[in-house]
């Protein structure tokens, strides 16, 4: 998979862009909240109408569910190969996944159990109620979603939460006053959950 990679301290971001982004988008949000930390920056592997994205969908908000149950699977497979290639630790790793990037780290944290120390997932929906995982125990999700946004359907964020604390996740859910932009507030959260 495409992607960068930046040596910084023992703690590794992996961070998988929203639809139409890449692997430069998040690099400023990672550099604001945890600026020395490593960073792994993926670009997803499918294509819509150009656009990158980590699976395919069907229609705004219906995914493919074959291609996620393989992309997920693609992803995590790097994300372990890098892992070893770059020599960091997965249990030293926090996802941040942006809309279409946080669909997919949903997904991998609904197939493997305990893949990651932390997730932060802006503007998610839920992707699958598939979930394979026994347990998320070892896993720290924060969920920021905004009241406004137009893309996610308003019951989302709370069935996440539910799914996640079922998993013994140690979960955060917050609901801005904001659309699926992300704002500075969204940062100001994150920065209290790297120290």
């Amino acid at each position: 998979m495409k992607h960068i990679y930046k040596k910084g301290n023992d703690h590794t971001l992996i961070l998988l862009h929203g639809t139409g982004g890449n692997e430069y988008d998040l690099i400023p949000i990672a550099e604001r909240i945890q600026p020395e930390a490593s960073i792994l920056s993926i670009r997803g592997n499918v294509l819509e109408q150009g656009m990158p994205r980590f699976f395919k969908r069907i229609a705004m908000g219906v995914f493919d569910m074959e291609s996620l149950k393989e992309e997920t699977k693609n992803l995590y497979e790097f994300i372990v190969k890098a892992s070893k290639d770059y020599y960091f630790d997965l249990k030293k790793t926090t996802l941040l996944g942006y809309s279409n990037g946080a669909n997919i780290a949903i997904s991998m944290l609904y197939t493997y159990d305990n893949p990651v120390q932390k997730a932060f997932l802006l503007r998610p929906m839920v992707p699958t109620d598939v979930i394979l995982s026994k347990t998320l125990s070892e896993v720290e999700v924060v969920i920021l979603s905004g009241k406004q946004d137009p893309i996610v359907s308003n019951d989302h964020p709370t069935r996440l939460e539910k799914q996640f604390k079922a998993l013994n996740a140690k979960t955060s859910l917050y609901v801005l006053n904001t659309g699926h932009n992300l704002t500075q507030e969204d940062l100001s959260i994150l920065v209290k959950y790297t120290n």
